[in-house]
Parts: structure tokens; sequence; C-alpha cells
């Protein structure tokens, strides 16, 4: 397989991660005031893991409660999703296109939720179908949170070329 420049940035990404895993659990055994660390992480874990159960079950009114009023939202890429969401009422409306492009099949289920102080880390998977194709993809979350509500997302995709293809496809 040839090594391009977004197969680069994905095996950097994995790498990035496994290091970012092991230095938030590291990290928590080693901290002297691990107590109130492991706490405050616990509870931003718990809020944004709770946003994911909501829009998984349809719920997308009790999904975006979880996100500040003014959230930054970023998706990488040169599909027609790709590009920076600023409050509600934008991340709303990222929700309702690609659910339309998906004709509703659009689907995340979270693997793994990793933690400390106001950074979420969630290793998920995402899938969908469209124009009769099946696309699945690993994806990583990043989320800032402030005061119980999250203010900036990342996301990561696992191979940001075969995304942007999937959802450029014609319908």
């Amino acid at each position: 397989m040839t090594e391009t420049p977004l197969r680069r940035t994905a095996s950097l990404a994995v790498a990035a991660l496994f290091c970012a895993e092991t230095a938030l659990w590291c990290d928590r055994s080693l901290a002297a005031d691990a107590p109130a660390q492991i706490s405050a992480a616990e509870a931003n874990a718990a809020r944004i893991a709770s946003g994911y159960d909501a829009f998984s079950r349809g719920d997308i009114d009790a999904a975006m409660a979880v996100f500040a009023d003014d959230i930054l939202w970023h998706v990488p890429g040169r599909g027609p999703l790709s590009r920076d969401y600023h409050n509600h009422a934008e991340v709303l409306g990222f929700f309702e296109h690609f659910m339309k492009l998906s004709n509703g099949t659009f689907r995340v289920k979270v693997d793994k939720v990793l933690a400390k102080d106001n950074l979420v880390v969630v290793l998920c998977t995402e899938s969908a179908q469209r124009a009769g194709r099946s696309w699945s993809s690993p994806q990583v979350h990043v989320w800032t949170v402030k005061d119980g509500q999250a203010t900036v997302f990342w996301q990561y995709q696992g191979d940001q070329q075969a995304e942007d293809e999937f959802w450029s496809a014609p319908k």
C-alpha cells in the first residue's frame, strides 16, 4: 500500500492517540491531587458520553444541551460537510445535513471515552449508507469542556479521503 499524505496523517493520529491514552491513564496515578482531577475528568467524560447516548436515541435536544451556546465545531477535509460550525444553530444544521445525505442511516458507536481535566477524547466508529454504498470509519473526537458544557469539538477521521469521497458521492 502506497503511503499518501492522508494515510501518513491517519497513522500519526493513531500513534498520537495511543500516546494520549497512555498519558491520560498513567498521569492519573502520578498526580498528587489525583482525586480532584479524576472527579472533574470523570464528570466531563460522563457529560460528553451522555450527548452521544442522546444522539444515538434520536434525542437531539438532549444532545444539543451538552454543547455551549457558542460551541466551535471543527470538521476537517474537503467534502460537503467540511468546515467550522459556530453555535447551536450551525451544529444542528450540520446534523440535519449529514442525516439528509445518509437518509437517516448515520450512526456513531462509542468505543472508548478518555478524559483528563477539561479534555475528553472519544474513540468511536461512524457509519452510514449513501447512494447504494456503505461506509464505516474509526474516528477520534476531541472535546474541550468548560463549566460542564462542550465548548470546542475536533473530529479526526481514520481515512479523510475516503470520508470526503463518501459524503461527496452523488445521491
